[in-house]
């Protein structure tokens, strides 16, 4: 067995159901008990905060709130929304998007955590710009040897994910999907995506913010509008794809069509393995983006950032999942993004339905390598400081290149594994700082209550 087998050996036992997935469940469903389901007593604020506050202008931060939840949603939502979607439904049935649901839940409060953490535990680096994420509250939350050695484990596997998961793996996706749809060789493709890449990263986490900011709202949106063209035509269908979720997710989904059947096991198993590989919760990568935000409270910034969390999964998978129910394309016996293509080519008339699952996926997938963009060099700052990160961005372009033209299937095993052993050390620190995290939370409520409006002052630079 070759070295590129023994990595996708490992691979395959980091995602599958007996190690990682577990973990990141049990630990979503532990913060949601010790905060009291705080996550949902505060949703409705918490979009209130990211879509009509969005800023604390004057509070120390490099970007608005709203800003540092478009880069964070740009790094998660993507291929898995529309391919992740359809494996989980393909192997587990549509009971599988019931449990790729209460992982969104349960994964709010982590993701809650991990952004209150991030703020928490931010320091300011020699550009006086903001640094924080797992590797901060690591190694100065749980502190000692084992925090930075914890924090020094976290930014390697992010840097490792970054180049790979984060950024040849996406740039292969976008060339692939604009050669399929519109015949563009990869090549070409290649030039373009790192040209832009170039064009945003290399001004930094603002210029990733603005572009972020207007960016992320389109594409969702844009995808979100063809869903919802083909669920407003099958209309009549909705409540029996609703059924099918519930009693696929309780009795299993019996064989029908090109659909082999499915167990309830198959269906936790799947749901939840792909809801959380789509949503990150538990991963940690989010919280660097939360740590860039302005903001004077912790609480506050968390609050919108586990919206994203409830965006990526409860939103834009219950979409692409009942498209694939509604049409009844889940029978084909596809798997995958060629079954979000041809539910959506049922679905739509002409041409039409292929181009915007071939245009989400290339528009998701660049949005992926902007957010990981920035978490990689958050993660090389951690090691080298600020000296490093110009030629990282400039390694970081050349690799969006190099991964529309080359097929390099061991680093993008290794990345994916790298990917999933991120989450052990953020794991780790998020049940030894839970106690941190509660205080904290209670605090905030005590001094402001859950649902205030933060006080601010005028920004003359907002248009508003």
């Amino acid at each position: 067995m070759n070295v590129t087998a023994w990595i996708q050996k490992i691979a395959d036992f980091v995602w599958g159901p007996y190690f990682l997935v577990p973990l990141l469940l049990w630990t979503g469903l532990y913060l949601t008990l010790r905060l009291r389901g705080f996550q949902f007593r505060a949703l409705g604020h918490s979009l209130y905060l990211a879509f009509i506050v969005r800023k604390e202008p004057g509070a120390a931060g490099d970007i608005s709130h709203f800003q540092a939840l478009m880069t964070a949603l740009a790094a998660t939502v993507g291929t898995g929304n529309i391919a992740g979607v359809a494996t989980a439904i393909a192997l587990g049935g549509p009971g599988a998007l019931f449990w790729m649901w209460m992982t969104g839940l349960v994964g709010m409060a982590t993701k809650y955590s991990e952004a209150l953490l991030s703020v928490r535990y931010r320091t300011t680096n020699e550009r006086g710009e903001q640094a924080g994420g797992p590797m901060y509250y690591l190694s100065r939350g749980v502190g000692g040897p084992i925090g930075r050695l914890l924090g020094t484990l976290f930014a390697l596997f992010a840097a490792v994910a970054a180049f790979g998961i984060g950024n040849m793996v996406q740039s292969n996706s976008v060339a692939d999907a604009l050669r399929y749809s519109f015949g563009i060789p990869m090549w070409v493709s290649g030039i373009g995506i790192a040209g832009m890449t170039a064009a945003v990263i290399l001004g930094g986490i603002r210029s990733i913010g603005r572009f972020t900011s207007f960016f992320v709202p389109f594409m969702i949106l844009a995808y979100m509008g063809g869903s919802g063209m083909i669920l407003l035509l099958r209309l009549e269908r909705i409540p029996e794809a609703l059924a099918a979720i519930l009693e696929g997710a309780f009795r299993g989904t019996a064989a029908v069509g090109g659909f082999a059947g499915a167990a309830v096991a198959q269906a936790i198993r799947w749901g939840v393995a792909r809801g959380i590989f789509s949503n990150e919760s538990g991963l940690g990568s989010a919280g660097i983006a939360a740590a860039a935000a302005q903001t004077r409270e912790p609480v506050r910034q968390a609050m919108v950032s586990m919206t994203q969390t409830f965006i990526d999964t409860i939103v834009v998978c219950s979409m692409t999942g009942l498209v694939i129910l509604t049409t009844d394309a889940w029978h084909t016996g596809l798997n995958g993004a060629p079954l979000s293509q041809a539910a959506f080519q049922r679905g739509l008339p002409g041409e039409w339905g292929h181009v915007i699952v071939s245009l989400s996926l290339a528009m998701f997938a660049f949005s992926t390598i902007l957010g990981w963009g920035y978490y990689g060099e958050k993660s090389i700052e951690y090691f080298f400081g600020v000296r490093a990160v110009l030629p990282y961005r400039v390694l970081f372009v050349l690799a969006a290149f190099f991964g529309t033209v080359r097929s390099l299937t061991f680093v993008w095993t290794l990345a994916d594994v790298m990917n999933g052993l991120m989450a052990l050390p953020n794991l780790i620190g998020l049940l030894w700082l839970s106690g941190e995290i509660v205080r904290e939370t209670r605090s905030y409520i005590a001094r402001h209550g859950w649902a205030a409006r933060p006080a601010v002052v005028p920004d003359p630079d907002d248009p508003r």
